[in-house]
């Protein structure tokens, strides 16, 4: 097994061949994060800052090295090179063409030295080849306001193909009908939200920003998709919207889109440790927002994972120990969905979704009950009960939020809710069921593909996202795909 390199400071490298600030992409995440890149001897040290105490990760230069131009990737000020060892190919771009050739010299050289037997590291490191973790973060935050930026469209990694597409056009129905593609469609439903038509609210803005966020149809390729959801509260004082697509054309954008609206590095450094330890195919990003200004962004990985995985990208405390308790004792092993919030004040907060377990209806509604009492919930209210024993749908799942802080939400999600039952669970919350059909009309819907039974508790909802028992109707809006030539 290789030896782990010991803790390595930036002043610690002095006199070095070359150093200075250089943006590499990460490897199992492909995001882009600018470092500051130290050259001594044979080893190519990166950090966060000029002053670290600790190393980001090194690159170790072996006799069989490669470093050199890569003309593929093309980006405005960005100047591409690789580093190849036997571990990996590193991208590597510098923001001058002069300095890049700078780099790619001084690294040729030190190739050239570890060949004829020179070039040994002066500090004291393992002379292992094997390289340090690294973690894959974007490009250099430019400002925490999201009224002053707008999200980069940095490179992305994804494999060329021979295979020509075209983007998904507005298509004709058999009975004649326009089918208005779902990125359009959540464009029109935005148009019907009373408080998002305001042109100088800043909750607009945060939805603009994150729309531009989303990667253009003409990045997919034939076999991959956009897929578009959008949830309303009964009453339509709360939405989240939701997209999600492959991973290669997803992560640079919604990196970017985190930096743009403020969201700590240690949280982007988070997205990347759990996408490296899941390596999702499909990822995607979230937005919240209330007609009260609540604002609030994040990401999720649709996809199955080990329970005990996903509760590892929660913050530890009672609530994920309750969790795995209530899974435990359920036979609950996978997840198919985990995600987090990206926000720039704690507490964090970590959402599973589980299918809830059992051949029928009573056996999984007894298991959503029982994490109700484990976890503290209120029950469901009656009324809504009685809605849930009439119907007795089943493929019943549960979402749970958990923060360091306690529990946040548990909701109870049931599918297709038939027309009869979204009249019953609109009186239930006291809603107008005509401003919902307006909304459905807007989706070009046939009505929601869950209703959700939801509980968040006190203290979290900050004064501006309804606290207690509410109900949310969740659209699977449609994918947005290309077709081959």
């Amino acid at each position: 097994m290789a030896a782990t390199p010991p803790k390595v400071s930036v002043s610690s490298l002095s006199n070095p061949t070359k150093a200075g600030f250089l943006t590499k992409q990460g490897g199992s995440i492909k995001t882009w994060k600018k470092r500051w890149f130290v050259l001594k001897a044979d080893t190519l040290w990166y950090f966060k800052t000029q002053k670290d105490q600790e190393q980001t990760g090194l690159i170790k230069i072996e006799s069989h090295s490669q470093c050199e131009f890569d003309a593929s990737k093309k980006k405005k000020n960005a100047f591409y090179f690789t580093l190849s060892t036997s571990n990996r190919t590193f991208s590597i771009f510098a923001e001058s063409e002069n300095v890049a050739k700078e780099w790619v010299s001084v690294i040729i050289k030190a190739i050239e030295q570890v060949k004829s037997g020179g070039g040994g590291s002066n500090t004291n490191t393992s002379t292992s080849t094997s390289s340090a973790p690294t973690t894959t973060t974007a490009s250099t935050p430019t400002t925490a306001k999201a009224a002053d930026t707008k999200a980069d469209t940095a490179t992305t990694t994804s494999s060329p193909t021979t295979t020509t597409s075209k983007p998904q056009e507005a298509k004709k129905s058999t009975g004649g009908k326009t089918e208005i593609p779902p990125r359009d469609r959540i464009g029109i439903a935005k148009s019907v939200i009373p408080f998002l038509q305001d042109e100088e609210s800043k909750v607009l803005e945060f939805w603009q920003i994150w729309s531009e966020s989303i990667p253009p149809s003409s990045d997919l390729t034939p076999g991959m998709g956009i897929e578009f959801i959008v949830s309303t509260s009964a009453n339509m004082q709360k939405l989240t919207w939701r997209t999600a697509g492959p991973q290669n054309i997803f992560i640079q954008k919604m990196v970017d889109f985190f930096w743009n609206v403020g969201a700590p590095e240690s949280e982007i450094d988070r997205l990347n440790d759990v996408g490296a330890m899941i390596n999702p195919l499909k990822i995607g990003s979230w937005i919240d927002m209330s007609a009260k200004g609540g604002m609030d962004g994040g990401w999720f990985f649709p996809v199955d994972v080990p329970i005990k995985t996903a509760l590892e990208a929660a913050d530890m405390g009672g609530p994920v120990t309750k969790v795995a308790e209530w899974a435990e004792k359920h036979s609950v092993d996978k997840c198919y969905s985990v995600g987090r919030d990206m926000g720039a004040a704690p507490p964090r907060q970590t959402e599973i979704r589980i299918r809830l377990p059992g051949a029928d209806f009573a056996s999984q509604l007894n298991s959503a009950i029982d994490a109700f009492a484990m976890f503290s919930f209120p029950p469901i209210p009656d009324p809504a009960i009685q809605v849930l024993q009439d119907t007795k749908p089943t493929g019943l799942c549960l979402s749970i939020i958990t923060s360091s802080e306690g529990f946040v939400r548990l909701g109870l999600l049931t599918p297709k809710p038939s027309t009869d039952t979204v009249l019953r669970l609109c009186k239930i919350a006291g809603s107008n069921n005509e401003e919902l059909a307006a909304f459905e009309g807007s989706l070009d819907s046939q009505g929601p593909a869950y209703s959700e039974y939801q509980y968040l508790k006190e203290g979290f909802g900050y004064g501006v996202y309804k606290e207690g028992f509410d109900i949310v109707f969740h659209y699977l809006v449609g994918e947005e795909t290309v077709e081959a030539d």
